[in-house]
């Protein structure tokens, strides 16, 4: 059995680890249809989930956050998100096959992620992905969000790993910062959720992938 190039695998959850834009998707377009607006095609809801529920709605309604109503529509969006948010949503190509090697080897992971543990622990129950992750780090969990060092910190301290035996792998310039402060090895993916004025190849990520399934190869030595 191949060894790893890792003791410890950290992932961000959306657009690295899990492909959840399908169900957003679902729920914006709920949303857009219960307030008589057209709705949008998930190609444009993908460049726009990195910004969080506040970048999708001032997106789709074309409005802003200190809008007198943006609050109550934020609402209104994330109950129906909750009740959506495990339907379409899958791994990435190629992850499962990463994390069943994982398994084999013995090596634990962990997800750090700035979603909210509500919903984030929802999804996971729903998708009962094995083996499951023996750390789970919301923004509900630290005082400091990613970039931070404090989340991915904090999941190492939880997987008994030291940062500079782990490596995170996340598709936004906060996953790579957080985890180049922590002292963790980064992969920058590039097949998530980026942005269209974002360049991955300029984050100081220690890897590129541009492929899900090309994470395998980085992780477990050949």
């Amino acid at each position: 059995m191949s060894p790893v190039n890792y003791q410890a695998v950290l992932f961000d959850l959306d657009g690295t680890l899990l492909d959840t834009a399908p169900d957003f998707t679902t729920a914006i377009n709920l949303i857009l249809t219960r307030h008589q607006r057209p709705t949008l095609a998930e190609k444009d809801i993908r460049a726009i989930i990195t910004h969080g529920s506040a970048g999708l709605l001032s997106y789709a309604f074309d409005c802003r956050e200190d809008d007198a109503n943006f609050e109550t529509l934020r609402e209104e969006f994330l109950d129906i998100y909750a009740e959506h948010l495990a339907q379409k949503t899958c791994l990435f190509p190629g992850l499962k096959k990463l994390l069943e090697a994982l398994g084999q080897r013995d090596i634990p992971w962990g997800i750090v992620t700035n979603k909210p543990r509500r919903f984030t622990h929802a999804i996971l129950a729903g998708l009962a992905l094995q083996p499951a992750p023996q750390s789970v780090v919301c923004p509900d969990d630290v005082e400091h969000n990613k970039p931070h060092a404090e989340p991915v910190l904090l999941a190492c301290e939880q997987l008994g790993v030291a940062p500079h035996d782990t490596v995170f792998i996340g598709d936004h310039l906060r996953d790579i910062e957080s985890g180049r402060n922590a002292g963790t090895a980064t992969i920058a993916a590039a097949f998530g959720y980026i942005d269209e004025a974002e360049r991955p190849q300029d984050w100081g990520a220690d890897h590129l992938v541009d492929d899900s399934r090309q994470l395998f190869d980085l992780v477990i030595a050949q």
